[in-house]
Protein backbone atom coordinates (compact mmCIF):
# COMPACT_ATOMS: atom_id res chain seq x y z
CA UNK A 1 0.00 0.00 0.00
CA UNK A 2 1.03 3.84 -0.70
CA UNK A 3 2.20 5.42 2.62
CA UNK A 4 0.78 8.62 1.48
CA UNK A 5 -2.50 7.29 1.51
CA UNK A 6 -2.60 6.06 5.18
CA UNK A 7 -4.00 9.24 6.53
CA UNK A 8 -6.88 8.94 5.08
CA UNK A 9 -7.50 5.82 5.72
CA UNK A 10 -9.61 6.55 9.05
CA UNK A 11 -12.81 7.87 9.13
CA UNK A 12 -12.18 11.56 9.42
CA UNK A 13 -13.78 15.08 8.21
CA UNK A 14 -10.38 14.83 5.97
CA UNK A 15 -10.85 11.68 4.54
CA UNK A 16 -14.57 11.66 4.11
CA UNK A 17 -14.44 14.22 2.12
CA UNK A 18 -11.59 13.21 -0.25
CA UNK A 19 -13.38 9.71 -0.36
CA UNK A 20 -16.76 11.41 -1.54
CA UNK A 21 -14.90 13.68 -4.06
CA UNK A 22 -13.19 10.97 -5.24
CA UNK A 23 -16.15 9.12 -6.13
CA UNK A 24 -17.38 11.84 -7.90
CA UNK A 25 -14.22 11.56 -10.34
CA UNK A 26 -14.05 7.83 -10.44
CA UNK A 27 -17.92 7.39 -11.36
CA UNK A 28 -17.84 10.51 -13.39
CA UNK A 29 -14.66 8.92 -15.35
CA UNK A 30 -16.37 5.16 -15.62
CA UNK A 31 -19.90 6.96 -17.02
CA UNK A 32 -17.87 9.48 -19.31
CA UNK A 33 -18.02 7.03 -22.18
CA UNK A 34 -21.24 6.04 -21.78
CA UNK A 35 -23.09 9.56 -21.65
CA UNK A 36 -20.90 10.25 -24.72
CA UNK A 37 -22.80 7.22 -26.21
CA UNK A 38 -26.06 8.28 -24.94
CA UNK A 39 -26.84 5.40 -22.83
CA UNK A 40 -29.04 4.74 -20.11
CA UNK A 41 -27.37 5.33 -17.61
CA UNK A 42 -24.69 7.61 -18.05
CA UNK A 43 -22.45 10.52 -16.08
CA UNK A 44 -24.96 11.50 -13.55
CA UNK A 45 -25.62 7.63 -12.95
CA UNK A 46 -22.24 6.29 -12.25
CA UNK A 47 -21.30 9.18 -9.67
CA UNK A 48 -24.78 8.67 -7.50
CA UNK A 49 -24.00 4.81 -7.47
CA UNK A 50 -19.90 5.00 -6.42
CA UNK A 51 -21.10 7.59 -4.33
CA UNK A 52 -23.86 5.48 -2.39
CA UNK A 53 -21.71 2.26 -2.42
CA UNK A 54 -18.89 4.88 -0.60
CA UNK A 55 -21.28 6.05 1.76
CA UNK A 56 -22.39 2.26 2.51
CA UNK A 57 -18.85 1.41 3.72
CA UNK A 58 -17.91 4.43 5.40
CA UNK A 59 -21.46 3.78 7.82
CA UNK A 60 -20.68 0.35 8.32
CA UNK A 61 -16.91 1.35 9.43
CA UNK A 62 -18.28 4.01 11.33
CA UNK A 63 -21.10 1.84 13.41
CA UNK A 64 -18.37 -0.30 14.38
CA UNK A 65 -15.43 2.16 15.09
CA UNK A 66 -17.71 4.64 16.50
CA UNK A 67 -21.19 3.76 17.53
CA UNK A 68 -19.14 0.44 18.73
CA UNK A 69 -22.06 -1.70 17.22
CA UNK A 70 -21.22 -5.52 16.99
CA UNK A 71 -21.51 -5.42 13.29
CA UNK A 72 -19.76 -7.33 10.26
CA UNK A 73 -18.57 -4.08 8.14
CA UNK A 74 -18.64 -5.76 4.97
CA UNK A 75 -22.55 -7.12 5.36
CA UNK A 76 -23.69 -3.56 4.07
CA UNK A 77 -21.24 -3.74 0.85
CA UNK A 78 -22.78 -7.09 -0.12
CA UNK A 79 -25.97 -5.96 -0.08
CA UNK A 80 -24.71 -3.15 -2.63
CA UNK A 81 -23.45 -5.62 -4.77
CA UNK A 82 -26.22 -7.69 -5.15
CA UNK A 83 -29.00 -4.92 -5.27
CA UNK A 84 -26.99 -3.36 -8.19
CA UNK A 85 -28.13 -5.86 -10.28
CA UNK A 86 -31.50 -4.75 -10.36
CA UNK A 87 -30.23 -0.94 -11.27
CA UNK A 88 -28.02 -2.69 -13.99
CA UNK A 89 -30.83 -5.00 -15.47
CA UNK A 90 -32.98 -1.81 -15.84
CA UNK A 91 -30.06 -1.23 -18.54
CA UNK A 92 -30.40 -4.33 -20.18
CA UNK A 93 -33.13 -4.19 -23.33
CA UNK A 94 -33.92 -6.83 -26.21
CA UNK A 95 -34.87 -6.07 -29.03
CA UNK A 96 -34.87 -7.84 -32.46
CA UNK A 97 -33.48 -10.60 -30.75
CA UNK A 98 -30.42 -8.67 -29.42
CA UNK A 99 -29.48 -7.85 -26.07
CA UNK A 100 -28.07 -4.51 -25.60
CA UNK A 101 -27.04 -2.85 -22.44
CA UNK A 102 -24.68 -5.14 -20.90
CA UNK A 103 -21.57 -2.78 -20.73
CA UNK A 104 -23.36 -0.44 -19.51
CA UNK A 105 -24.71 -2.74 -16.87
CA UNK A 106 -21.50 -3.92 -16.15
CA UNK A 107 -20.38 0.00 -15.69
CA UNK A 108 -23.03 0.63 -13.19
CA UNK A 109 -22.13 -2.58 -10.86
CA UNK A 110 -18.01 -1.96 -11.30
CA UNK A 111 -18.78 1.89 -10.33
CA UNK A 112 -20.52 0.32 -7.10
CA UNK A 113 -17.59 -1.50 -6.44
CA UNK A 114 -15.15 1.33 -6.60
CA UNK A 115 -17.23 3.37 -4.46
CA UNK A 116 -17.01 0.25 -1.74
CA UNK A 117 -13.35 0.37 -2.43
CA UNK A 118 -13.02 4.20 -1.73
CA UNK A 119 -15.41 4.03 1.07
CA UNK A 120 -13.19 1.45 2.88
CA UNK A 121 -9.89 3.38 2.00
CA UNK A 122 -8.72 1.01 -0.78
CA UNK A 123 -7.76 3.91 -3.15
CA UNK A 124 -5.30 2.36 -4.86
CA UNK A 125 -7.01 -0.41 -5.95
CA UNK A 126 -10.28 2.01 -6.92
CA UNK A 127 -7.60 4.23 -8.86
CA UNK A 128 -6.27 1.24 -10.86
CA UNK A 129 -9.87 -0.06 -11.73
CA UNK A 130 -10.79 2.76 -12.75
CA UNK A 131 -8.11 3.65 -15.47
CA UNK A 132 -8.61 0.03 -16.69
CA UNK A 133 -12.50 0.42 -16.55
CA UNK A 134 -11.70 3.98 -18.78
CA UNK A 135 -9.19 1.38 -20.79
CA UNK A 136 -11.94 -1.21 -22.17
CA UNK A 137 -14.47 1.38 -23.10
CA UNK A 138 -11.94 3.56 -24.85
CA UNK A 139 -9.39 1.63 -26.10
CA UNK A 140 -10.88 -2.13 -26.11
CA UNK A 141 -14.08 -1.55 -27.53
CA UNK A 142 -12.16 -0.15 -30.49
CA UNK A 143 -10.40 -3.15 -30.88
CA UNK A 144 -13.48 -5.62 -30.32
CA UNK A 145 -15.54 -2.69 -33.01
CA UNK A 146 -12.41 -4.02 -35.68
CA UNK A 147 -12.86 -7.88 -34.76
CA UNK A 148 -16.30 -7.34 -35.69
CA UNK A 149 -16.02 -6.19 -39.26
CA UNK A 150 -13.61 -8.54 -39.91
CA UNK A 151 -15.88 -11.50 -38.48
CA UNK A 152 -16.81 -13.59 -41.28
CA UNK A 153 -20.28 -14.49 -39.60
CA UNK A 154 -23.51 -11.72 -40.42
CA UNK A 155 -26.91 -11.32 -38.30
CA UNK A 156 -29.77 -9.59 -40.25
CA UNK A 157 -33.25 -8.41 -39.59
CA UNK A 158 -35.16 -8.47 -42.60
CA UNK A 159 -38.71 -7.35 -43.25
CA UNK A 160 -39.93 -8.86 -46.23
CA UNK A 161 -43.21 -9.13 -48.66
CA UNK A 162 -44.14 -12.82 -49.12
CA UNK A 163 -42.19 -16.29 -49.61
CA UNK A 164 -41.79 -15.54 -53.07
CA UNK A 165 -38.94 -12.49 -51.52
CA UNK A 166 -38.12 -15.55 -48.92
CA UNK A 167 -37.32 -17.65 -52.06
CA UNK A 168 -35.55 -15.30 -54.15
CA UNK A 169 -33.06 -14.02 -51.00
CA UNK A 170 -32.10 -18.11 -50.72
CA UNK A 171 -31.12 -17.89 -54.61
CA UNK A 172 -29.06 -14.57 -53.93
CA UNK A 173 -27.33 -16.41 -51.01
CA UNK A 174 -26.47 -19.42 -53.37
CA UNK A 175 -25.38 -17.12 -56.25
CA UNK A 176 -23.08 -15.53 -53.71
CA UNK A 177 -21.72 -18.22 -51.80
CA UNK A 178 -23.19 -17.12 -48.42
CA UNK A 179 -23.37 -19.82 -46.27
CA UNK A 180 -26.58 -19.37 -44.36
CA UNK A 181 -26.32 -20.54 -40.79
CA UNK A 182 -29.42 -20.25 -38.81
CA UNK A 183 -32.89 -18.89 -40.08
CA UNK A 184 -35.82 -17.59 -37.94
CA UNK A 185 -39.30 -16.78 -39.45
CA UNK A 186 -41.87 -14.76 -37.44
CA UNK A 187 -44.29 -11.81 -37.81
CA UNK A 188 -42.93 -8.27 -37.59
CA UNK A 189 -44.95 -4.73 -37.62
CA UNK A 190 -43.93 -2.18 -39.98
CA UNK A 191 -45.60 0.87 -39.96
CA UNK A 192 -49.51 -0.12 -40.71
CA UNK A 193 -48.46 -3.08 -42.37
CA UNK A 194 -47.70 -6.21 -41.36
CA UNK A 195 -44.79 -8.47 -43.13
CA UNK A 196 -42.91 -11.38 -42.42
CA UNK A 197 -39.73 -10.93 -40.91
CA UNK A 198 -37.13 -12.89 -40.28
CA UNK A 199 -33.30 -13.64 -38.35
CA UNK A 200 -30.64 -14.35 -40.67
CA UNK A 201 -27.42 -15.61 -39.78
CA UNK A 202 -24.93 -15.56 -42.50
CA UNK A 203 -21.07 -16.41 -43.46
CA UNK A 204 -19.56 -14.57 -46.11
CA UNK A 205 -15.88 -15.01 -47.64
CA UNK A 206 -14.28 -11.95 -47.27
CA UNK A 207 -14.45 -9.09 -45.27
CA UNK A 208 -15.01 -7.04 -48.99
CA UNK A 209 -18.39 -9.37 -49.63
CA UNK A 210 -20.26 -8.17 -46.46
CA UNK A 211 -21.36 -4.95 -48.05
CA UNK A 212 -21.70 -6.36 -51.15
CA UNK A 213 -24.20 -8.71 -49.79
CA UNK A 214 -25.80 -6.19 -47.50
CA UNK A 215 -26.43 -3.73 -50.78
CA UNK A 216 -27.78 -7.20 -52.98
CA UNK A 217 -30.27 -7.77 -50.34
CA UNK A 218 -31.48 -4.59 -49.71
CA UNK A 219 -31.54 -4.22 -53.48
CA UNK A 220 -34.31 -7.42 -53.68
CA UNK A 221 -37.77 -7.36 -54.87
CA UNK A 222 -40.22 -7.53 -51.65
CA UNK A 223 -37.76 -6.46 -48.81
CA UNK A 224 -38.98 -3.77 -46.65
CA UNK A 225 -36.53 -3.47 -44.27
CA UNK A 226 -32.65 -4.41 -43.64
CA UNK A 227 -31.14 -4.17 -40.32
CA UNK A 228 -27.20 -5.64 -39.23
CA UNK A 229 -27.66 -6.49 -35.50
Amino acid sequence: MLAMFDFLRGVSLIAICVRLLLCVLCGGLIGLEREFKRRPAGFRTHILVCLGAAMTTMTGEFLLLYMHYETDMGRLGAQVVAGIGFLGAGTIITRRERVRGLTTAAGLWTSAVVGLAIGAGFYEGALIATLLVEAAELIFSRVEYRMLERAPELSLYIEYRDKDTLEELMRLFRSKNTKLLDLQITRAKSGSKHNACAIVSLRVRKKEQKETVLEDIRKTDGVMLTEEL
